[in-house]
């Protein structure tokens, strides 16, 4: 859970950073020269990817620099959205998977503290309270444990598929903004 929720920290600082440096920039190249610090921000993977595709691209045709195929930036533009998209969601599903898996392990280990009890019944044949109760405690126990995993992991990963949710907007807002750059600066 840390890992993930450090990866998102250090992923939303670095791209309001980066958001201001684009943004006052004159020129993409004065941005690509900006970008040593910002590593952690999906925003410069997509950026990246956009001026990867327009630098190939360029054509230096009477001096004026111009894009020939705008829907190929925006191609590699997706790309890498999906591709930073799931770098954010690693891990994610694990806690998805855990919120789902340890209330049965947890029932699992109820199921078995109930049948150590009645077999400890059995053997000593007697019914009272101070012969069940130690299985007993034991099994709830287990089930105590299982929800103890359970519920912090389904917080946790509501929490996180929300902020993914909120980073692909980002990633999508990115998007428009350096097509309508590109559009404006080199067609």
């Amino acid at each position: 859970m840390f890992a993930v929720w450090q990866r998102f920290r250090r992923s939303q600082g670095a791209s309001r950073r980066f958001v201001a440096i684009f943004r006052k920039a004159k020129r993409l190249a004065d941005v690509q020269s900006a970008l040593g610090a910002l590593q952690h921000s999906s925003l410069v993977g997509l950026f990246r990817a956009g001026y990867a595709e327009i630098e190939a691209q360029i054509s230096h045709a009477e001096g004026r620099q111009t894009v020939k195929s705008l829907d190929s930036v925006e191609r590699s533009l997706m790309r890498a959205t999906r591709i930073e998209a799931a770098r954010l969601s690693r891990l994610v599903p694990f806690l998805a998977t855990t919120a789902a898996a340890t209330p049965f392990i947890g029932l699992f280990g109820t199921v078995w503290g109930i049948m150590d009890a009645f077999g400890d019944i059995g053997a000593s044949g007697s019914t009272s309270i101070t012969s069940v109760a130690p299985g007993i405690s034991e099994a709830l126990i287990n089930t105590a444990a299982g929800l103890f995993a359970a519920i912090p992991a389904l917080l946790a990963y509501n929490h996180f598929v929300q902020r993914l949710r909120q980073a692909r907007g980002e990633m999508e807002d990115f998007t428009l903004e350096f097509m309508n750059l590109t559009e404006r600066n080199f067609t």
